[in-house]
C-alpha cells in the first residue's frame, strides 16, 4: 500500500512539474506578445508625435501669415476713406475705364467723364488692348 501511495505521489509531482512547465511557457509567450504590443504602441506614439509636430508647425506658420495679413490689411480702411474723399474729377479715368468696359463710345466718355477726345481715345484703346 505504501508503494501505491508513493506512485500516486510521484505521479502527482510529475503532473505538477508538467503544469509548472506549461504555465512558464504560457507566461513567456504572454510576455513576448506584450512586448510586441508595447513596441507597436511606441511606434504609433512616435508617428502621432511627428504628425502633431507637423500640425503645430503648420499652425504656427499660419498664425504668422495671418498676423502679416492683418498688418497689411489694417491700413486699407483709412486708404479707402482717403480715396472716397478725393476730388471727384480725379476719378474720371477710373470711371471712364469702367464705362469702356460696359461698351461706352469715345463721345460717351468725353461727355460723362469730362475727358478730352484724345484722353477718351487713349482709355478706349488701352481697354481694347487689355481685352485681347
Amino acid at each position: 500500500m505504501l508503494e501505491i501511495a508513493l506512485i500516486v505521489i510521484a505521479l502527482l509531482c510529475l503532473g505538477l512539474i508538467g503544469t509548472c512547465v506549461w504555465l512558464a511557457t504560457q507566461q513567456r509567450h504572454a510576455l513576448q506578445l506584450q512586448a510586441e504590443r508595447d513596441a507597436a504602441r511606441d511606434l504609433r506614439i512616435k508617428e502621432l508625435s511627428k504628425r502633431l509636430d507637423a500640425y503645430l508647425t503648420g499652425s504656427i506658420r499660419m498664425g504668422e501669415e495671418l498676423h502679416e495679413l492683418r498688418r497689411t490689411v489694417a491700413p486699407l480702411p483709412d486708404k479707402l476713406n482717403q480715396m472716397e474723399q478725393r476730388d471727384p474729377s480725379s476719378l474720371s479715368f477710373t470711371q471712364a475705364a469702367r464705362l469702356v468696359g460696359l461698351g461706352a463710345s469715345v463721345d460717351d466718355l468725353t461727355q460723362s467723364c469730362g475727358l478730352t477726345k484724345a484722353e477718351a481715345e487713349l482709355v478706349s484703346k488701352l481697354h481694347q488692348s487689355k481685352t485681347r
